[in-house]
């Protein structure tokens, strides 16, 4: 790449790939002076010739690791989220205007970036990732084995702890219409289901020692309903919240804020947008769910005023979803501010 080149170079948009990336660069005037397609290992080489310019890329596998190398370099790496760079996109899709379009989105002075993630927020979401995936797997084979059971004219109460009690029963003595072939299916599924919970119990285990030695997550399990998983994969997604300017802000990212449809003088709000982290928001759900069947705790946590009023005028369901927007909304609060949660300080407000 000659000198006179390298000098013409403002912005730079980067079309990440897996093995190869597509660069598009541009001068102060907005003109393309670079359209090149550059190799994985050649992206931090060309770059460090470079004199420091804005580099903007989308946020995906890998981003956040290249984000970190390009700042030490120098260069202002910026990620974007995906759905905020597509209307920067311009005539058919193609690798080299995805790149243009990333280069065209990260100079717009209205952009919202994504926080840059640590090594240890990725390893931490890494292993929520992990674990949700075993949970999702070892429901699969709960129902599996409820399925198969079922179809014998053997019914289960509902519920995980009742299906775990009964089914060494079943096993044990099983009724006429269980064969001998049915019977091996369930126990190799029953054996896989105790290997699962090994494992989600490890994992769940690791979490809390991680969430009991962080700072940040320590001040968010004073929050009611929240525990180690919720606090660490909050920590792990946001760290300390600083993209967000407030709570509603976090809030609106979870997805917990109606959808909204207005035009002229109509304001028009619909459900929950369930944009987001769907994770995150399913957690946040279910720690109001928690909080909701203990109401003798209403009152030392301070929502007992706000909870018994909602109650009258809303759903069961909408309850949950309105005192989860709270509860994400004092999160944030805690964990930007560097407090912990103070019940009198709720009621106050």
């Amino acid at each position: 790449m000659p000198h006179k080149l390298n000098s013409g170079i403002a912005v730079i948009g980067i079309d990440i790939g897996k093995n190869s990336f597509h660069v598009v660069g541009h001068d102060k005037r907005g003109a393309i002076v670079l359209r090149q397609k550059w190799s994985r290992g050649q992206v931090e080489t060309r770059l460090a010739n470079l004199r420091p310019c804005l580099i903007g890329m989308e946020a995906c596998v890998g981003a956040h690791h290249l984000r970190r190398k390009l700042q030490m370099l120098g260069h202002d790496a910026r990620l974007m989220p995906a759905k905020y760079v597509r209307p920067y996109s311009k005539g058919q899709k193609n690798d080299f205007r995805d790149a243009e379009a990333i280069a065209e989105a990260v100079q717009r002075p209205t952009m919202k970036f994504v926080a840059t993630k640590t090594a240890e927020q990725l390893d931490l979401q890494a292993m929520h990732r992990v674990r949700e995936r075993l949970v999702s797997q070892r429901t699969g084979i709960i129902n599996q084995i409820r399925a198969f059971l079922l179809e014998r004219g053997v019914a289960v109460r509902q519920g995980l702890r009742f299906l775990r009690t009964e089914l060494p029963r079943i096993l044990a003595a099983p009724c006429d219409a269980l064969s001998p072939r049915m019977l091996r299916v369930i126990e190799d599924l029953a054996g896989d289901w105790r290997r699962l919970d090994e494992r989600i119990e490890g994992l769940s285990s690791e979490i809390e020692v991680l969430a009991r030695r962080d700072v940040g997550c320590e001040r968010l399990m004073t929050v009611p309903g929240i525990g180690p998983i919720i606090s660490s994969a909050m920590v792990a997604a946001v760290g300390t919240g600083d993209a967000f300017t407030k709570g509603r802000d976090f809030a609106a990212w979870l997805g917990l804020v109606p959808k909204q449809i207005s035009t002229g003088d109509r304001t028009i709000l619909g459900k929950i947008s369930k944009r987001g982290n769907r994770y995150l928001r399913v957690l946040f759900v279910q720690a109001a769910w928690v909080v909701l069947i203990k109401p003798k705790s209403w009152d030392r946590h301070g929502l007992k005023p706000w909870l018994e009023t909602a109650k009258k005028r809303l759903h069961h369901n909408v309850l949950a979803i309105a005192l989860a927007n709270k509860l994400a909304r004092i999160a944030w609060s805690v964990l930007a501010h560097g407090r912990a949660f103070e019940a009198s300080k709720l009621q106050v407000g």
